[in-house]
């Protein structure tokens, strides 16, 4: 998928120092001109960056904390700096917290990493998708966005009846909600957008929990939870099978196509979180 006809073909991963972002980042390096990958603390992305380009590879390291959404609006800019064009965006950062924690714009932090982070730079990034066309946006989600039955549109930053779980589903199913809601406004574009559950991963976002962190790092673990390389797999294949070119507004289960939750399928609520997404993104940053 390197340089054809069409030109350069450039991706941005997000999340992309460590986890499944990092051995997304690695598999696509060989079939991409530039892999840019995201990351929060500077010296993990820059150890991320030599691993990466240890055995070649051409990585832009971009740095952003994502609670922040005037550091997300810093890092857009950079990418359009950068590079002409995009052919892929893979929405992969996310965060879980075992307390209610704010962003730096006021916002509760698992909402405001795992979604409005992403829906801001993927609508930052439109023009340079819309250059790169056909081009794809993957939306990392989990099965736990199953759990809710709606978007808690009462209290979207849960400041009463927190619990790390039960908002991180939350935002699982907003990330799934958004794409399906962009493959509908941008399928005349050339973009397409797709969700996915990666699995269940040994992967360092559990690192609050106790009880989980220690299960993901046991031996017994390996027997039935995934590796991170493995993890990536579905991302890799999303971004990259030519059978999937042109394929829009679906959702994956690791390597297969799948049903999203009832609660994703509701096109009023796609609509609506859109707008509040923007409200929301609009009073941070005016």
């Amino acid at each position: 998928m390197a340089a054809d006809a069409r030109g350069p073909r450039n991706a941005l991963v997000t999340g992309g120092t460590s986890g499944i972002g990092l051995e997304t980042a690695r598999g696509l390096k060989s079939q991409f001109d530039v892999v840019a990958i995201v990351g929060r603390n500077p010296e993990r992305l820059a150890e991320a960056t030599r691993d990466l380009e240890s055995d070649g590879g051409n990585i832009l390291p971009l740095q952003a904390d994502f609670s922040s959404l005037a550091a997300v609006r810093r890092m857009a800019d950079e990418v359009k700096e950068r590079l002409d064009s995009l052919s892929l965006l893979v929405n992969n950062a996310g965060v879980w917290h075992k307390a209610r924690t704010v962003s730096e714009d006021g916002y509760e932090d698992t909402f405001a990493v795992n979604h409005l982070a992403h829906f801001l730079l993927t609508n930052e990034l439109k023009d340079l998708l819309v250059a790169g066309a056909p081009s794809r946006v993957l939306n990392v989600s989990s099965s736990m966005h199953f759990r809710p039955h709606s978007l808690h549109w009462d209290d979207l930053m849960f400041e009463s009846g927190w619990s790390g779980f039960w908002v991180y589903g939350h935002s699982k199913l907003a990330n799934v909600v958004f794409s399906n809601e962009l493959a509908r406004r941008w399928k005349d574009l050339g973009v397409t957008s797709n969700s996915l559950n990666p699995g269940n991963v040994r992967s360092r976002i559990t690192r609050e929990n106790v009880f989980l962190n220690t299960l993901h790092r046991s031996p017994i673990a390996r027997l039935f939870i995934m590796s991170e390389a493995d993890g990536a797999r579905a991302s890799i294949r999303l971004a990259t099978a030519a059978e999937l070119e042109g394929v829009t507004g679906r959702y994956f289960d690791r390597l297969k196509e799948s049903r999203f939750s009832k609660a994703a399928e509701d096109e009023e609520a796609g609509r609506r979180l859109w707008d509040l997404s923007e409200q929301l993104v609009q009073a941070a940053l005016g």
